[in-house]
């Protein structure tokens, strides 16, 4: 039998004074708390109760069992209530990992989060490759696509490709119609592209055109590619995140706008839904609740 159960049993008779009120207490039968204590007496070698018809009582090692034992007990509820204490009021190290494209996304909401939450510190790595969650120890990354695995990915917002370059590159050089165009343009290319060199659009009538992409620069960093688009340097098919506040402000213009990119999803990607963090749970219900607000991505 559970040792532990029949410490918690052994208890219940001591300070009730017999096994059918202790019986009663732990909602168990008279019979099952009797075989509880003989076992704990078979696996000590000793006898801890005095049984009589009328009453149970402690033998001398029994008592001695008792004290022991019950400090035992209660130092394994404190340790209880200060673990459910944890797990409901967020605290420690939220270790995060997202791809650069997300950092402008995430700073307002990081900066929410520990303001609400000031026991919890952000870790938050920056890069492009697709990390091991569980051996690298994070307890969330945050992806633009969502990757094929046995994680578990709670999807916060779609988002789309947007082909955009600068105004002074449309009076130079025109501006693209329609994808086929690109082949007399510069394209400044994504490493990291789902599609590779095949840039993938989809044209009003739903149906997906391709074409492939060529130029002078490409890069695995978002960012650098919008920098040169706004210099000039050519057609940038851009994650929306990166380019709307350029868009907005008139440093860069969307072309070809009668083709859509690609619809992708942005979610957030954690190891193991039972015994969630509530850091955790509580990082990503505040992500879906400003995803939502976001104008870069659509609902």
């Amino acid at each position: 039998m559970d040792r532990l159960t029949s410490l918690e049993v052994f208890g219940r008779v001591v300070e009730t004074g017999g096994f059918s009120a202790a019986a009663r207490k732990l909602n168990m039968s008279t019979t099952m708390v009797a075989n509880h204590i003989k076992a704990l007496e078979e696996s000590l070698g000793v006898l801890l109760l005095q049984r009589t018809t009328r009453k149970v009582s402690l033998t001398e090692t029994g008592k001695f069992y008792y004290d022991r034992s019950s400090t035992i007990l209660m130092d394994l509820e404190e340790a209880n209530e200060a673990v459910g204490a944890l797990s409901s009021t967020p605290r420690g190290q939220l270790r995060m990992y997202t791809n650069s494209s997300m950092v402008q996304s995430l700073a307002a909401i990081t900066d929410e989060f520990v303001e609400r939450y000031p026991q919890v510190t952000i870790s938050l790595d920056i890069g492009e490759r697709m990390v091991d969650m569980i051996d690298d120890g994070y307890d969330l990354a945050i992806r633009m696509t969502t990757p094929d695995s046995n994680l578990i990915a709670r999807k916060l917002a779609t988002w789309r490709h947007l082909a955009v370059c600068s105004p002074e590159y449309v009076l130079r050089h025109g501006a693209p119609e329609k994808p086929g165009d690109l082949v007399d343009h510069n394209c400044l290319r994504y490493a990291l592209y789902a599609f590779g060199d095949l840039w993938r659009f989809v044209d009003r009538q739903g149906s997906i055109v391709e074409t492939r992409a060529r130029g002078s620069v490409v890069s695995s960093s978002a960012d650098l590619l919008r920098d040169l688009a706004v210099r000039g340097r050519g057609i940038f098919l851009a994650p929306s995140p990166v380019v709307v506040e350029d868009i907005a402000a008139g440093r860069l213009v969307s072309v070809m706008t009668g083709y859509e990119g690609v619809e992708f999803t942005i979610s957030a990607i954690f190891p193991n839904r039972n015994h969630l963090p509530s850091k955790v749970r509580l990082f990503i219900d505040l992500l879906v609740e400003r995803f939502a607000r976001l104008p870069q991505f659509a609902a």
